[in-house]
């Protein structure tokens, strides 16, 4: 049992808890069971495992697989299992991944395009919302959060490993692209006369949302083919991203079906 905080992998796996190290280290964070469970589900591959006695006696049959799959797999004490991990309370299991590095998706289908979006609860349940509203990917700027941040991969609820996802250094040529195959550019504005249940998304579509703050860029807004609103009461002056990512594609799914 490793039980020491000064020991080099242990020391090593801490340092993914920066943005920094998962990139030096081209490694990231998988936390808790069901994280576990999920990436175990679509085989993921997994660098190390580690886990408290607690938990390996509690989930011997999905220690197996780990011992399986992993490339290293070690049984931890619960504080050093508690210093690994970025929760306050976590269940007694973090592995580490490597990174993939994915920038292209085909342009098909029901499509995100995310602007510079900050908050890694919102971009993880965006994740979870593609996957549950059967969109074909979700493209990521790459001055957004980062797309394996812990917080974001939690916020997916398992559904990171489910959805293509792809980070481009230059979204609005990424739209243009897409632009010349066929598809239509939509982006979210609040002065857009067309409300988004009034457009037709039954053709391949690129939903375009912005920053939480700022919302999306003018050169963005320049390239839509169509703005369209979401319609608020008097004195609200915005629906939370993932909100608006929602709506707009189980509008498109109610559509297709």
């Amino acid at each position: 049992m490793l039980t020491s905080l000064q020991n080099p992998f242990v020391k090593q796996i801490r340092k993914l808890q920066s943005a920094k190290e998962r990139k030096e280290q081209n490694l990231f964070l998988l936390e808790g069971t069901h994280l576990i469970e999920s990436a175990c589900l679509v085989d993921y591959p997994l660098v190390s495992v580690c886990c408290t006695e607690r938990w390996q006696a509690n989930h011997q049959s999905l220690l197996e697989n780990l011992l399986s799959k992993a490339e290293r797999t070690e049984i931890v004490s619960a504080d050093v299992l508690k210093a690994i991990a970025t929760t306050v309370n976590p269940d007694g299991v973090v592995a580490t991944a490597r990174r993939t590095a994915q920038n292209k998706l085909p342009c098909t289908g029901l499509l995100l395009g995310l602007e510079t979006l900050q908050d890694p609860g919102n971009l993880g349940t965006i994740i979870r919302t593609c996957a549950a509203a059967g969109a074909s990917g979700l493209w990521l700027s790459s001055d957004s959060v980062d797309l394996d941040h812990p917080k974001v991969l939690r916020a997916s609820a398992g559904q990171w490993f489910r959805t293509p996802m792809a980070v481009t250094d230059d979204l609005s040529a990424t739209c243009l692209e897409c632009q010349k195959l066929g598809m239509q550019i939509v982006a979210t504005a609040s002065t857009a006369k067309l409300t988004y249940w009034e457009l037709d998304y039954l053709r391949p579509t690129l939903i375009l949302l912005g920053n939480e703050g700022a919302g999306l860029s003018t050169k963005l807004l320049g390239i839509a083919d169509k703005h369209v609103s979401i319609p608020l009461s008097p004195g609200v002056e915005s629906v939370n991203v993932a909100i608006a990512a929602a709506l707009l594609l189980y509008e498109a799914q109610r559509q297709q079906r």
